[in-house]
């Protein structure tokens, strides 16, 4: 039997509602996917044919990107790396207050070996920055102008100015005193900058650079110079040693980490030699 218009249209939007109903048709609908092939749409040359609306539905939940989980511990720059190239990439692990831990190393290896160690490792225990002495005034200035609270200003903004600068220009003077030591002076008895420099390139940068702390992070392990560096005595209980070998001990505090990359690479330099770090958390 011939269908009327009417029909046709009646019989295209029933087999349109059944598959719009479907369970597949959302996911259809959202790749673009083509009509069953024997949904007829009407004919647009009837415009007084109403096509039929669609049932309500709730909007599809947006399709958000992949995002990828975070790493730990993060991506580090290897030995090597460019750090000048995207300083933003290669942030250390640093934290604004560096928490100091306790430790005591002890080399041991060859008598004649330990010995030219302990002669190289021997410095000022100082990283010989340069101080950018302009914002180091303006960080004095704010720091007394809005001292972090409960600390109420006592200062008027002449005054924190003055004091500003004479705090700054006392720093800069004990600074120009422990970077005249650098290359003269061994008091530290294991001093990183000594054994592992940090290149100069960077030492005009300043600490606070993001490259010198990529570079910090990734050959020393730590980003700021040991501290309270001392010679063990014998007092301290040392492990045995075999024939014709000697030890090498200090004690000292890091920064946030065990300078586990300077010791890396010094195992590397010097493989006749064994480094042994032992972090103390529960000892001053």
């Amino acid at each position: 039997m011939t269908q009327t218009p009417a029909a046709k249209v009646a019989a295209a939007a029933d087999a349109l509602l059944d598959w719009l109903q479907g369970p597949s048709s959302p996911t259809a609908r959202r790749t673009g996917a083509a009509l069953p092939p024997d949904v007829a749409l009407p004919d647009p040359a009837w415009p007084d044919m109403a096509w039929p609306d669609p049932p309500p539905t709730a909007p599809a939940a947006p399709v958000l990107p992949p995002v990828d989980p975070p790493r730990w511990p993060p991506d580090r720059p290897g030995p090597g790396a460019d750090t000048h190239a995207a300083p933003a990439q290669a942030a250390p692990l640093r934290l604004a207050h560096p928490d100091w831990l306790f430790h005591r190393l002890t080399v041991t290896g060859p008598a004649d070996r330990v010995a030219a160690l302990q002669a190289a490792a021997a410095g000022a225990g100082v990283i010989p920055w340069a101080l950018d002495l302009d914002r180091l005034a303006e960080d004095f200035f704010h720091a007394l102008v809005a001292p972090p609270p409960p600390q109420q200003r006592s200062l008027s903004l002449a005054g924190a100015r003055i004091l500003a600068d004479q705090l700054c220009t006392a720093a800069a003077a004990r600074h120009a005193l422990a970077v005249a030591r650098v290359g003269h002076s061994r008091v530290c008895p294991f001093d990183l900058h000594a054994l592992l420099p940090v290149p100069a390139a960077l030492l005009r940068g300043g600490p606070n650079e993001p490259a010198a702390l990529a570079w910090l992070w990734t050959h020393w392990g730590t980003t700021e110079a040991l501290r309270h560096v001392r010679s063990l005595t014998a007092a301290v209980p040392a492990p045995p040693l075999r024939a014709g070998e000697g030890a090498f001990r200090v004690s000292f505090w890091s920064a946030d980490w065990t300078p586990w990359r300077a010791l890396a690479q010094l195992a590397e330099q010097w493989p006749a030699l064994r480094f042994t770090p032992q972090p103390r958390y529960d000892a001053a």
